[in-house]
């Protein structure tokens, strides 16, 4: 595991990894894939990046460490999530699911309504799971594919390992590195706010959804940032999802569809440092806001573009989701090789969002770290699909079941801790990675979507 961690702070910093700590084993997670390395170099990585913050601070951070259990735990947090005691809603909608095509699998992801909707309409059918299966059984999985996407849906087929690199958005992906860092202009050197954290004074506006945006904005309130997560009241959200990853945020609502709403934005992006994102490649560039008009609008400002299949290629537009990525580049196929099963065999967690999230943390905190040292505006960009073509690059371990032995957890209290909140009281996963300088924290539990006003509020720091 201090390999892998290795590679991936050469790739944000150029540097030799500094002194960190790293206990547990990949066991922990079972599988083939190495998630559990995977996950602790995301950790790692992250609280590596917070450590070099409070060095420029002149605070001493002390010893970095990570614990390969608490790193997977961590990737695994919506499935510890529990409100009153009781397990959230789940997040799947009642005809997501892998389905058996004419010639081989197809996963479609119907987690919200409009896709729900689309694959009704490419389908022909009634929004119930047996009517979509007898659909789909009498037709080949691509012509699923493309039906449902053509009608603005989300689907994948299962393609092996072989076929996804032989795509030309597998091409196109092997040809992007895992994380993305380049100036985009001139700006003075950032000054930071005076604070005994590491992101203390830093503001962040989140525009994101689902995971992986979420998990970063979560890493990065857990380090001192002032973060404000904006969505909008007429879409829908995951329960589960919104309460575990809105720790150490405020919410709130603005219309982007509208001109004030973009008047609005526009003020919020005048005063941010950060603006992470998650919308498809180019559609905040469409309405104004793309990354060199986000740095024209706050010289000095770090962008973070996240999205499912990467910047380039065909399918750079395509949407996607964690578990369709997974289907697309081989991920599942070989997972049900490995088991000998007649049906795909997904990683024990929706890893590929979970280590993308915490890799974009750590990537944003190198890049705020560059604007004070050198100055200029930072982009950062990356993939679901480049953290799963870095995730397979990284070999194999011994297979075990699929499924996660939750014994490893069974005594979890070093684990989870239960926080009042606007949900009720809510058990979750502790933040993970020891740095004793500033130990991350969140200062509040998730609040309710769009319960904050639209503006910057100070914070304590």
């Amino acid at each position: 595991m201090q390999d892998v961690l290795a590679g991936v702070w050469r790739t944000l910093t150029g540097d030799a990894l500094p002194p960190v700590s790293l206990t547990g084993d990949e066991s922990v997670l079972p599988g083939t894939f190495r998630v559990a390395a995977a996950a602790s170099a995301g950790v790692g990585a992250a609280t590596l990046a917070a450590a070099e913050l409070l060095r420029l601070r002149g605070i001493e951070p002390g010893a970095v460490g990570v614990d390969a259990r608490h790193a997977a735990a961590s990737i695994l947090s919506e499935a510890f999530l529990r409100v009153n005691g009781e397990p959230p809603p789940s997040p799947w909608g009642p005809i997501a699911g892998d389905y058996r095509a004419a010639d081989r699998w197809v996963k479609l992801h119907a987690n919200y309504p409009r896709h729900e909707a689309a694959i009704c309409w490419a389908l022909g059918v009634p929004a119930q799971r047996e009517a979509v299966a007898k659909a789909v059984a009498g037709r080949p999985a691509a012509e699923v594919e493309s039906a449902v996407v053509t009608a603005g849906g989300a689907a994948a087929l299962m393609r092996s390992r072989e076929e996804w690199l032989e795509h030309p958005q597998g091409r196109a992906v092997a040809d992007l590195p895992l994380v993305e860092i380049r100036r985009l202009g001139e700006a003075p050197n950032r000054v930071l706010f005076d604070s005994d954290r590491p992101l203390g004074g830093v503001r962040v506006l989140e525009l994101t959804h689902v995971l992986a945006g979420p998990v970063a904005g979560r890493v990065l309130a857990a380090h001192g940032a002032n973060v404000l997560h904006v969505g909008a009241a007429h879409l829908p959200r995951i329960p589960a999802l919104t309460m575990d990853t809105g720790h150490g945020k405020r919410s709130a609502f603005v219309a982007l569809d509208t001109e004030g709403g973009r008047a609005k934005l526009k003020k919020l992006v005048a005063r941010a440092d950060v603006v992470l994102q998650s919308f498809r490649p180019g559609a905040l560039a469409r309405i104004g806001f793309g990354p060199d008009e986000l740095a024209e609008l706050r010289p000095g400002i770090v962008t973070a573009d996240l999205s499912a299949y990467g910047w380039t290629g065909p399918w750079a537009r395509r949407r996607g989701f964690d578990s369709l990525v997974q289907m697309s580049s081989g991920i599942a196929d070989e997972g049900a090789r490995a088991e000998g099963a007649d049906r795909p065999v997904p990683l024990p967690a929706q890893a590929l969002d979970h280590t993308t999230g915490w890799l974009a943390a750590a990537a944003i905190m190198t890049a705020v770290r560059r604007t004070v040292e050198v100055g200029g505006s930072q982009h950062v960009r990356l993939s679901l699909a480049g953290t799963g073509r870095w995730l397979d690059s990284l070999g194999r371990k011994d297979s075990g079941p699929s499924g996660v032995d939750y014994a490893a957890f069974a005594d979890r209290a070093d684990l989870v801790e239960d926080v009042d909140s606007d949900f009720g009281r809510l058990t979750r996963v502790r933040m993970a990675g020891e740095l004793p300088g500033a130990p991350p924290h969140w200062d509040h539990a998730s609040h309710l979507p769009g319960a904050d006003s639209a503006v910057w509020h100070p914070v304590a720091t």
